[in-house]
Order: C-alpha cells, then structure tokens, then sequence
C-alpha cells in the first residue's frame, strides 16, 4: 500500500515540476520581451516583474515535494557515512520529522494569508492590482501538499525502522549515496562505450 501511495505522489510531484517549469519558462519570455521593448522600442510591459514574482513563488512550493522524494534536499553529511547504519536510519527520521514541523507551521501561515486575503478582497498596490488570493493559493497549495507528502514519507520511515528495514529508511529518507548521485546524473548513458543508449 506504501509503494502505491509513494509512486501517485510521484507521480503527482512530477507533473507539479513540469508545469510549474513551463510556467517559469514562460514567465523569463515575458521578461525578456519586457526587456527588449523597453529597450528598443520605448515601450514597457506592465507587470511582468509581478507576474514573474508570483509564478516563482508557486512553482518553488509545488517543486518541494519532488525534491523531498527524489531525496534532492541539500544535507550536511560530513559524519553522516561515518555512523552506524541504524544511527543513519533513526538521524533520517528525525530529519523528516523536523522538516514535518517546521513546513506544518509555514503552510499554516500561508493559507491563513491566502483566507485573509479572499476574506478582504485584497489586491496588490501595482498597476495590475492582482487580487492577491489567486497568487496565494498556489504558493499555499504547494506547501500544504509538500506537508501531505512529509506525513507520508515520515509514515514510511517510521514503518521502515520497525520493520528493522534500513534499506527501505535510506530509499525513502536517507541521503543518497555516492552510486546514487553518479547513477542519478549519468542516467541512460552507456559509461563502458561513452555513448548515450537510444
């Protein structure tokens, strides 16, 4: 049942990456048109600064979770590989756990200023006066779902170090190893020959 859950949040996570980049790419397009009008043609694009402010903000909260599953958050490991596996297992869950509180604490904050600004109808003080709520519930969502996810994967660990599975602890929890990075980075290419595999 764990496995399923973890490959739809995946899966899920994935999608969240992919759009929130698409979003992000298209805003740097709309910058850099803004850019070469003002430039060229003395004409300026009102808001894209804005526009771009609030996209990466959503698309930042929405990528948290990816980050957490694919165990891409940066972690202080100098004695890390030096500790007794278990010690390693227990140290991933007290990490997870942490972050758990912390991002419980911050979603929760969020969302109550996503409400108050539906509540009060608040728009921002540019040109575009963006009703502040739209931007809001993205960047709200996005943690509250990375919170959804950090319950899940602390579940996980916690069902790993009972099971006295420490393979499973590292796979969803750990820092990756070495092999894991090079594997990660160097994915579908045929290192022997040098050649990418078609």
């Amino acid at each position: 049942m764990f496995e399923r859950i973890y490959i739809a949040l995946e899966w899920i996570s994935r999608r969240a990456v992919w759009v929130g980049g698409a979003a992000l790419l298209a805003a740097a397009v709309m910058v850099t048109l803004d850019v070469l009008s003002r430039k060229f043609l003395n004409v300026t694009m009102s808001g894209a600064d804005e526009i771009s402010g609030y996209v990466f903000a959503a698309s930042t909260t929405w990528a948290y979770s990816y980050c957490l599953l694919h165990r891409a958050n940066i972690r202080i490991d100098a004695l890390y590989n030096f500790m007794p596996r278990w010690l390693c297992a227990l140290l991933d869950a007290v990490a997870v756990l942490l972050l758990l509180i912390y991002n419980s604490e911050l979603a929760r904050r969020a969302w109550n200023a996503f409400i108050e600004s539906w509540d009060k109808d608040s728009v921002s003080i540019t040109t575009l006066a963006t009703p502040q709520w739209i931007p809001q519930f993205f960047w709200a969502s996005g943690l509250v779902f990375f919170e959804l996810v950090l319950v899940f994967v602390f579940l996980y660990t916690l069902v790993g170090l009972l099971r006295h599975d420490l393979d499973l602890v590292r796979r969803i929890a750990g820092v990756p190893s070495v092999a894991e990075e090079i594997e990660a980075e160097t994915h579908g290419m045929n290192l022997r020959t040098g050649t990418q595999e078609d």
